[in-house]
Formats: C-alpha cells, sequence, structure tokens
C-alpha cells in the first residue's frame, strides 16, 4: 500500500506514526506540498496524509500552490478516499470541506496540556488524559453537520472525523520527542515573538514525550486497522 505525506517544513514530518504505517504495511513516499500531486495520486493513493507547517489556509495569495492542494483535499475528500490531516492539514481539511479557519482569539497555543475528548471520539480515546503538543494559533471552525471530538480552552476543535476515511488532528499526536531540537531552532522566531519558555518546552517534552509517543501510535494503528 502506498502512503503519500506531504509535507510543509520538512522537520514537521510523520514522527512516531511512521512505524506504525510501515507495520501494517505502507510504503510512504515525503513529497512537499509545492510540488503539485496528479489527480490519479490524489485519487488512487491507499492514504494521504496533509502535515502542519507554518503558514495558514488563508495564505493562498502568498503561496499560490496551496489552492491546488485544497483542490486536491477537496476531490480526496469527495471520494472519500483515507485522509490523515495533522495540523495545518486539519485546518486544510476542514476549509476544503466548507468551514473557516481563523486567528485564536487567546493567542498562540504552544506548549503541552491534556485535550478533552469527546464520547464518540473513535480511536482519539487512547489520548484521554495524555498531555499532547499544541503549536498553533488559528481555529478551526467546522461547516455544519460535522462535530469537535476533540478540544481545549479556546480551541473548540482539536479534532474531527469524517465517517471511517478521514481524520483531521489540530495537535501534534505525531511528534517525535527526540525531534524537538529541529522544531526549536525551526520555528525561533515564531517562539520569541509568542514569548515561549523554550526550557519550559524542553522540560514537558522530557516529561510527557514518551507517553505521547505511545498514545498517538496507538490512535493511527487503530484507525487505519
Amino acid at each position: 500500500m502506498d502512503c503519500i505525506a506531504l509535507y510543509h517544513v520538512a522537520f514537521e514530518n510523520l514522527g512516531t506514526f511512521a512505524a506504525p504505517l510501515e507495520a501494517l504495511g505502507y510504503r510512504i513516499t515525503y513529497q512537499h506540498a509545492s510540488q503539485r500531486l496528479s489527480a490519479a495520486q490524489w485519487r488512487d493513493a491507499d492514504l494521504i496524509v496533509v502535515l502542519g507547517g507554518p503558514i495558514g489556509v488563508n495564505d493562498v495569495a502568498l503561496y499560490p500552490w496551496l489552492a491546488d492542494e485544497l483542490e486536491g483535499i477537496k476531490l480526496r475528500l469527495q471520494l472519500q478516499r483515507p485522509m490523515l490531516g495533522i495540523c495545518l492539514g486539519a485546518q486544510l481539511m476542514a476549509f476544503a470541506l466548507g468551514g473557516e479557519v481563523k486567528g485564536r482569539a487567546a493567542g498562540k497555543e504552544i506548549g503541552w496540556s491534556a485535550v478533552e475528548i469527546g464520547e464518540h471520539a473513535g480511536p482519539l480515546q487512547h489520548l484521554r488524559n495524555v498531555p499532547v503538543l499544541h503549536w498553533h494559533g488559528d481555529n478551526i471552525r467546522l461547516p455544519e453537520g460535522v462535530a469537535s471530538i476533540a478540544a481545549t480552552p479556546g480551541t473548540p476543535c482539536q479534532a474531527f472525523m469524517i465517517g471511517e476515511h478521514a481524520l483531521g488532528i489540530q495537535f501534534h499526536a505525531e511528534f517525535e520527542p527526540a525531534a524537538l531540537e529541529q522544531w526549536l531552532t525551526g520555528h525561533a522566531v515564531e517562539l520569541q515573538h509568542a514569548g515561549v519558555d523554550i526550557q519550559r518546552l524542553r522540560d514537558d517534552t522530557e516529561r510527557h514525550g514518551a507517553d505521547l509517543a505511545r498514545a498517538g501510535q496507538a490512535v493511527i494503528a487503530e484507525w487505519l486497522g
């Protein structure tokens, strides 16, 4: 089986999700989102994962290739083919469904905290009471008929599912603790502007990273299994 992982910055990759994907028999191909996928790829790939990044769905004028990415995501959703969106990927999915993505009134949510998991959250149940890594400044407003299945204060939609074929996760359930320093340097300007305590991020990653890795792998294994 083929898995195409569309990335926006190289260090925001599949992280801990790669191992369970490979264990289930997926061959992973990474491609930068600016390199346009064909309609056949959007249609026929066994799984497409749209990863995170520091740009947003409202930045099409600055990054015109986002329009092509959104069209591909819309096609994939219409065909009800398996797709996972993480952070920016989840925002793009929600937007393609007719939702909105707007700046978070409370400012950026960067750091570790647990997520309130809904009653009908499917595989996300593995993350109940498990602190996860948040790293976003936008909020998803889902279209009518699509329900949020996870939330934190100030972020009413942290995840959503469309049938059994699509899962959007705003937080970073895939985060690989060993990659932290890549994230810290890659997002250095954002962290400085947001006034984030970098040492606290390191300490909290040391404290919670292994638990998230185990729970995140359980999420992806159950969703695909």
